[in-house]
């Protein structure tokens, strides 16, 4: 999901001016082998991949349809001029000869023009399902979806891949097209414009020269910035609103109206400022690009001036020579007259190359940087530098770490073996391509696990290990912020900051129930089968569960197994913590984790929830606080959050040690 930064707290420099000369204005998008580089990387998969042959063959299809077109637009000034010469020549035949001709073009011309633009679209859609389908490989594929939320390198994930994929494609089609097209029609008129004028042809060349790089060089990269700021705010003050009514019933009952509102003004204030100088910027574009085009209306008629008032021109033949000179001129001064849908373009490019670095590019382009405004630029150059020296500090105190707690071996069934821990306050540097592994076999079991946040901020767990037998359970407990929750990541191998093995059965014999389950939109049905789509379990025997899990008249209440309602809102988190245990019995599962997955529960409720899940013989690896489940373990394993960590027995624990 969408990063929060932006949305949910004032940014540092929101209201600034957009990036200028600063040490980072190199990453800025613009014109360049760099944008055209950025370009290829996105596109060329869809040329040369599987979908290859649909491609070039739609392409070649639109090709050809451009050359008919061009053929005939040549055809109808020709026939144009044509018309005004025997009008001028008071000739009634030869008037009459290129109307009926004309009107034959037009009937041909009509349906290729329909045709032509029916296929551009049909193709840009095409493309877009391609390329999204690939980004949602790598969106879901590697749990990249949450690695980007926790690492927050790239913000409004899901606007890029709705919004900006969509746009890449229908401009990449629309821009590809009108340059092909405007070979094909500088080729094509700039030969009827020599045969009438040279001197036309040359002026030209001189002026949409001279217009392309005025245009380039005056308007090109501060109005590519804007655009790229201005994708992003916009974004980030949609995700403001989208947070504010996914979390409407929490705000409204803490009166936050005012505090929401407060954001929300700031986020959009950043818009407000960013598009008033965006659009003084295409204020000069636009002025720049009138003057240029308007000249153009008179210059031809100056030009041939003296060969149509000397009688050496007929008026038709000046007329087609205008009609060419708008032609080529349109031709050679694409880059002018576009230049504003253009910037946007490149400006989506970077913010699509970026994702794609991020999702499918290799590991060293993940560290690929955005644009960045001064005041980011400044912090994020202050936070490098204390994190180097934090980092040599780390390196230097590394033999003298202060000594830890003993640990209190378990001499429970488990057989579970536990290191004395060390504590250490002190950020580690992380060691190069040191991660935590996981290693799929028939048992599970923890070696050697250390374990930071993030980018190795903290150490939460040093060197763990323990192992359990079929059918035991396991309880973590400790103070609040002690890595509970962040063990069980690693376990789920979300984070993999540290070192160490973590050895577990196949995954699809491991299941997870998060303090807050997740509904998904969809039938009751649906939600008693996540992630699955189908078991094989019957109605009678889903209805069975809903009984065990003591939602016995769930199903009566929504209109059946097929009813389709908003889950969040229909259940209370009570009951939605009872349906996650459904799809537990639904399962089957050989180890079930549970990250407070009974806190809304009363005793009764979460005592029979237990015994359920225990009955099935499956492995419990439990988050829990409440002395009642002491009673559902065998061991408990305590954090104290400094990287230490003892393990006890279950039986005689109590929560005061």
């Amino acid at each position: 999901m969408p990063s929060s930064t932006a949305a949910a707290a004032p940014v540092p420099g929101a209201d600034a001016p957009p990036p200028g000369p600063t040490d980072t204005s190199r990453h800025a998008p613009s014109l360049s082998m760099a944008a055209w580089r950025q370009f290829m990387n996105v596109a060329r998969p869809y040329w040369l991949g599987d979908k290859k042959f649909a491609a070039w063959s739609l392409m070649g299809l639109l090709i050809l349809l451009m050359l008919l077109e061009t053929h005939l637009a040549v055809r109808l000034i020709d026939r144009t001029g044509e018309m005004t010469s025997a009008l001028a020549a008071q000739d009634r035949d030869r008037f009459w000869d290129a109307v009926r001709t004309c009107l034959f073009v037009l009937a041909f011309a009509a349906p290729v023009y329909a045709f032509y633009y029916y296929m551009r679209d049909a193709f840009a859609n095409h493309w877009r399902l391609w390329l999204t389908h690939r980004f949602l490989d790598g969106y879901l594929g590697r749990r990249r979806y949450y690695e980007l939320n926790a690492e927050g390198t790239v913000d409004n994930p899901d606007q890029r891949i709705s919004e900006d994929i969509n746009s890449f494609t229908g401009r990449s089609t629309h821009f590809l097209l009108i340059f092909i097209g405007a070979t094909m029609q500088l080729v094509a008129f700039s030969a009827v414009l020599w045969s009438i004028s040279q001197a036309l042809v040359a002026f030209l060349a001189v002026y949409a020269l001279v217009g392309t790089v005025v245009a380039l060089y005056v308007f090109g990269a501060p109005l590519i910035r804007l655009n790229f700021w201005q994708l992003r705010r916009e974004a980030d003050f949609r995700f403001g609103l989208m947070r504010l009514r996914e979390n409407a019933e929490s705000i409204a009952f803490y009166r936050g109206e005012a505090q929401e509102r407060a954001q929300l003004d700031h986020s959009f204030q950043a818009v407000f400022n960013n598009y008033a100088r965006l659009i003084k910027r295409q204020r000069s574009l636009n002025l720049f690009q009138r003057a240029f085009s308007q000249l153009t209306v008179v210059i031809p008629s100056i030009i041939l001036a003296d060969a149509v008032l000397s009688g050496d021109m007929e008026v038709g033949r000046a007329i087609q020579a205008g009609g060419a000179f708008a032609a080529v001129l349109a031709s050679v001064s694409l880059i002018v007259d576009n230049f504003e849908s253009l910037s946007r373009f490149v400006a989506g490019i970077g913010r699509l190359d970026t994702l794609r670095q991020a999702l499918l590019g290799a590991p060293e382009d993940r560290k690929a940087r955005e644009p960045q405004e001064p005041e980011a630029a400044a912090a994020a150059k202050k936070q490098r530098r204390q994190d180097r020296r934090a980092h040599r500090q780390a390196r230097r105190g590394r033999g003298s770490a202060p000594a830890g707690m003993p640990s209190t071996r378990s001499a429970g069934k488990a057989g579970a073996v536990a290191a004395a821990p060390v504590a250490s306050l002190a950020p580690i540097a992380p060691i190069a391509g040191r991660e935590i592994q996981a290693r799929e076999g028939e048992r599970f079991a923890i070696e050697g696990l250390t374990l930071y946040t993030p980018r190795f901020t903290r150490l939460l767990v040093r060197d763990l290990t323990l192992q359990l037998q079929p059918g035991d359970a396991l309880l973590i407990t400790g103070a609040s912020g002690c890595g509970k929750s962040s063990l069980l990541r690693a376990i789920a191998g979300l984070w993999r900051d540290g070192e160490g093995i973590v050895h577990h059965p196949p995954m699809e014999s491991v299941f997870f129930l998060p303090q807050r389950p997740y509904m998904q939109p969809g039938t009751l049905r649906s939600q008693m089968l996540y992630p699955a789509r189908n078991c094989a379990l019957d109605d009678g025997q889903l209805r069975e569960v809903l009984d065990a899990v003591q939602l016995p008249e769930l199903a009566e209440r929504v209109g059946g197994l097929d009813a389709v309602r908003d889950w969040e809102k229909e259940l209370s988190i009570g009951e939605q913590q009872r349906l996650a245990f459904a799809r537990v019995l639904v399962r089957q599962p050989r180890i079930v984790i549970l990250d407070e997955a009974t806190s809304a529960l009363d005793s009764a409720n979460e005592a029979a929830l237990y015994e359920r899940v225990r009955a099935s013989g499956a492995s419990v690896i439990s988050i829990a606080h409440r002395p009642a489940v002491l009673a559902h373990h065998t061991h408990v394993l305590v954090l104290t959050g400094d990287g230490g960590w003892s393990l006890h027995p279950a039986e005689g624990f109590r929560f005061e040690e």
